[in-house]
């Protein structure tokens, strides 16, 4: 390999990561890369002090561009909308900052965030870069930078879940889930869910899901109750414990969760087939 192809293999997972945070969907993460590695090749290396930093640079740049063109896609998107779910391996579980950066309810807490706030929180609070770095990555001064970093942290701590759960309690927690929904179980169903919980399914209009977000316990112990025949698998996704539900085989759903205080508070049903297509192998995330 040559020394441009060695340094963006070298980076490519990190690369991937920052995309995937920015965008919350792998296939225009990697649309994104694609574009960096293009412009990548066209550099003269001599003139590059720092490789990572200017790599990282440039895909923050091409992935500004697109979510601008992926906001305008989700106003016409059929139903609620939710990040594109990824099998990732036991090693991000155990990062417990990047576990978090990409889990789903966080992702979803940055959707709230404008795009340029939302590349200046993920490159300062996820990946730690220095703020005239980011300036260069966002095209703005390093004191403007600092005020949206400021203003994109308060958003997001209003917003995310309360307290750090522990893999040992979301698993615990996901486990009682899965036995009172396979079991059919209706009180200790109950038992899980914050009587507030909200369940948002992602269908994108192919295949049957609700339009609007569903809220409260027995609503939603309800809906899950249909799924009893179907087999539920433990999986990571997005460096959580998840469950995908599956049909005959096939992977129909994916079923993220959000936890606090021992409850399930949020439930993430991402049934479009087109989001599914990272979920039979694992994805490498790096900070």
């Amino acid at each position: 390999m040559g020394t441009a192809t060695e340094a963006f293999v070298a980076h490519r997972n990190l690369l991937f990561t920052v995309a995937y945070e920015m965008l919350g969907s792998a296939a225009d993460a990697e649309d994104v890369l694609q574009e960096t590695w293009l412009r990548w090749v066209d550099v003269d290396l001599e003139t590059v002090r720092d490789q990572r930093a200017f790599l990282v640079r440039v895909t923050t740049r091409q992935a500004l561009g697109r979510l601008r063109t992926l906001g305008r896609r989700k106003e016409s998107y059929v139903g609620p909308w939710l990040p594109e779910p990824l099998l990732t391996a036991p090693d991000v579980a155990e990062d417990i900052e990047l576990a978090d950066s990409v889990s789903m309810a966080m992702l979803l807490v940055l959707e709230t965030l404008a795009p340029t706030e939302r590349a200046v929180f993920v490159l300062r609070e996820v990946f730690d870069l220095a703020y005239d770095e980011i300036a260069e990555a966002v095209d703005k001064s390093p004191a403007a930078v600092r005020q949206i970093a400021h203003r994109a942290r308060a958003h997001v701590a209003a917003r995310r879940p309360r307290g750090v759960v522990s893999p040992a309690e979301a698993h615990d927690a996901l486990d009682a889930f899965k036995r009172a929904v396979e079991t059919g179980d209706l009180q200790r169903l109950l038992d899980i869910l914050a009587p507030d919980v909200v369940l948002l399914t992602d269908g994108g209009g192919v295949v049957q899901a609700a339009l609007a977000p569903l809220v409260g316990a027995g609503t939603v112990a309800d809906v899950l109750g249909k799924i009893a025949a179907a087999s539920l698998q433990p999986a990571q996704v997005n460096g959580r414990p998840a469950l995908l539900v599956r049909l005959n085989g096939d992977i129909d759903t994916v079923l993220a969760v959000r936890i606090e205080d021992g409850l399930i508070t949020g439930l993430y049903a991402v049934r479009n087939p087109e989001k599914l297509a990272h979920m039979e192998r694992e994805t490498a995330l790096r900070r």
